[in-house]
């Protein structure tokens, strides 16, 4: 079956949950888990894990609890879905994103600035505050963190890199090592600076600055 094919289904598969039988559903599970997602980025960055509650979450993505519990069965499977959409989506760009040879240096700045959108966005520096200042408490979530965000970010980037490496248009010796390099580069002083209180997050402007910074620096170090 194709990818077209998947999404043609999925589609009809909407339209039929939104004219559904009696009382018309709204949006497919799929919508509402994205505005869920979305809800719950907001109230986990605004009130923290432990004072963050479904019941919240429901209210700001205008929903029932009912609907919520059906689709999620409890607050850590909540956080982790959260997490693993938004890495998800990121994932996705990037593989999309892959340099066809013609230009590494714009294909990589490209690739740096979808990392740089996922990595200094507030919500996202807003949850790591939270999640450090409540790790102790709840250990799980770090760990949720740092195996779904974290690791899954650099991976993304060392596949990136790696085909790049094997098309012979970069010269690395580790992928990983090189995607870690990349992203210290890039997101390290910016993000610590908003997480302690001493600048803003970037604007759109300023991380594309950076990140054509940071991909020359870097290509002049390991271009073939």
């Amino acid at each position: 079956m194709t990818a077209k094919t998947d999404r043609t289904k999925q589609g009809d598969s909407c339209a039929e949950a939104r004219r559904g039988r009696g009382r018309p559903q709204t949006r497919c599970d799929e919508e509402t888990r994205a505005i869920i997602f979305e809800a719950a980025r907001h109230e986990f960055a605004a009130s923290g894990y432990a004072a963050t509650c479904m019941d919240g979450v429901a209210r700001r993505a205008g929903i029932s609890t009912k609907t919520l519990y059906r689709l999620i069965p409890n607050k850590a499977a909540l956080f982790e879905a959260m997490i693993t959409d938004r890495i998800d989506t990121f994932a996705s760009v990037v593989r999309l994103r892959a340099c066809d040879g013609s230009d590494t240096e714009k294909s990589l700045r490209e690739a740096l600035i979808v990392c740089g959108e996922l990595i200094l966005d507030g919500d996202v520096i807003s949850l790591q505050r939270v999640i450090l200042g409540e790790s102790e408490k709840f250990p799980e979530i770090a760990e949720t963190f740092y195996h779904k965000a974290i690791r899954r970010t650099e991976r993304t980037l060392a596949s990136w890199l790696q085909a790049q490496k094997e098309r012979g248009l970069i010269k690395i010796e580790d992928a990983e090592a090189a995607a870690g390099m990349l992203l210290g580069m890039l997101v390290f002083q910016p993000q610590r600076a908003v997480l302690f209180g001493h600048a803003p997050t970037l604007t759109r402007a300023e991380l594309e600055r950076r990140a054509h910074s940071v991909a020359a620096l870097f290509l002049r170090g390991c271009a073939a």
